[in-house]
């Protein structure tokens, strides 16, 4: 199986090979860590690449990584990008390989269109490319910045992914930070390829607009298995959404959330059956997705608007909901002193919930009748995924 890294170096990677071949250590050792040491290695400038914040690097990218996908199935493959400002459009990475960015680097997004070709959508979206999702990828120390006012600009998208860590990564986003998906509609029903066995840890978004984490709403190949722990968001739409609709279909189950933490957010649960956009009219609106045993635990938040929207779908409820331990501090408005514009106000409620069932257990505001109190203690699997039994190796490389 394939296996991707990408992580932010802490140390300067200086290669001198421009045909992608090995290299002797002959002068100072760098340490970095990747899955395996790789084999195969280069420096982006040996394709081309500028880092002075105006030139175009797209097309080295481009060279770089089609070069070392010719060896990368022969003991891995290295790019280095070392520091600078790497103006850059999109570009593809490969399995068995490590994207290595030095901490001082900084990836630039080209504000040039054409650096951002429309590419066939995958099958589980409608039509285009066969592709199996991703083979094992470990994303860490990975910091993405995005304008808050920029819509879909999503950080990091799972989407039908196994095995899949994210680790000590900071977001800031005009969209979702984390965005976990797996098909739409008809589509992704039919190709059935769905992200599990998901762990993110240590991750910290600010999203004025969305989601720290998002699950869905494209997820018709189903969403299970998915463990988040020491989140912190600050000034963000919501935490841990949940975003489906009929015609979805299958499945968003065995959501595990322990440890957040969040300051200035809107939503600290939100939930929603009616997240109702289709790729077309093909889509069976019989095709109801389950959503169940969903465990929130040890959650402070300070500021908030609502503490939960937990709207499921009728004669569809989202069930087997389970939150402990939560402290929500509501924000507090200024009162005004026109009596008759206070009246006419609207009073909100921190807590709103239709077509769901589950439980609650020490938490603050106390939640809508539907989450009754229980003596309970959500649960956190006690086991270990096999994506975090991964110890990354410490290589070493010549500067």
């Amino acid at each position: 199986m394939g296996k991707i890294l990408i992580c932010l170096a802490l140390g300067l990677l200086c290669l001198d090979l421009a045909e992608c071949r090995n290299f002797k250590i002959d002068t100072e050792k760098v340490e970095y860590s990747a899955i395996n040491c790789r084999k195969h290695s280069a420096v982006l400038t040996d394709f081309g690449g500028k880092g002075d914040g105006k030139t175009s690097n797209t097309d080295a990218f481009k060279a770089a990584i089609a070069n070392l996908s010719k060896v990368s199935s022969d003991g891995g493959a290295l790019l280095v990008v070392p520091p600078g400002k790497w103006l850059t459009g999109s570009f593809d990475l490969i399995s068995y390989f490590t994207l290595y960015i030095h901490k001082d680097a900084v990836l630039l997004a080209s504000q040039e269109e054409s650096d951002y070709p429309l590419i066939d959508p995958l099958p589980s979206y409608g039509r285009g490319r066969d592709a199996a999702g991703k083979r094992d990828v470990i994303i860490e120390y990975l910091t993405i910045i995005a304008p808050v006012d920029s819509p879909n600009t999503d950080g990091i998208n799972p989407d039908s992914c196994t095995n899949t860590r994210i680790r000590d990564s900071f977001v800031v986003s005009g969209d979702d930070c984390i965005a976990v998906k797996s098909g739409w509609d008809e589509y992704g029903i039919k190709f059935g390829k769905p992200t599990q066995h998901l762990s993110i840890k240590r991750f910290t978004c600010i999203s004025p607009d969305s989601a720290v984490i998002a699950l869905g709403s494209e997820m018709s190949g189903g969403i299970q298995d998915v463990r988040a722990e020491e989140i912190y968001a600050l000034n963000s739409q919501s935490g841990v959404r949940i975003k489906t609709a009929p015609g979805r279909g299958a499945y968003v189950k065995d959501i595990y959330v322990r440890n957040l933490n969040f300051d200035t957010i809107k939503y600290v649960f939100w939930m929603t059956g009616a997240y109702g956009s289709h790729p077309d009219d093909g889509y069976d609106p019989n095709a109801l997705p389950q959503v169940t045993n969903i465990n929130f635990k040890d959650v402070f938040a300070k500021n908030v608007t609502y503490v939960g929207d937990l709207s499921g779908i009728q004669g569809d409820p989202f069930t087997g909901i389970c939150i402990s331990n939560v402290t929500a501090e509501v924000a507090t408005k200024k009162k005004s002193v026109n009596l008759y514009e206070n009246a006419k106000k609207k009073v909100k409620l921190p807590w709103n919930c239709t077509d769901i069932g589950g439980v609650s257990s020490r938490v603050s505001p106390t939640p809508c009748d539907l989450l009754p109190e229980k003596q309970v203690d959500c649960a956190f699997p006690g086991d270990t995924l096999p994506i975090d039994t991964v110890v990354l190796k410490t290589c070493s490389v010549g500067v």
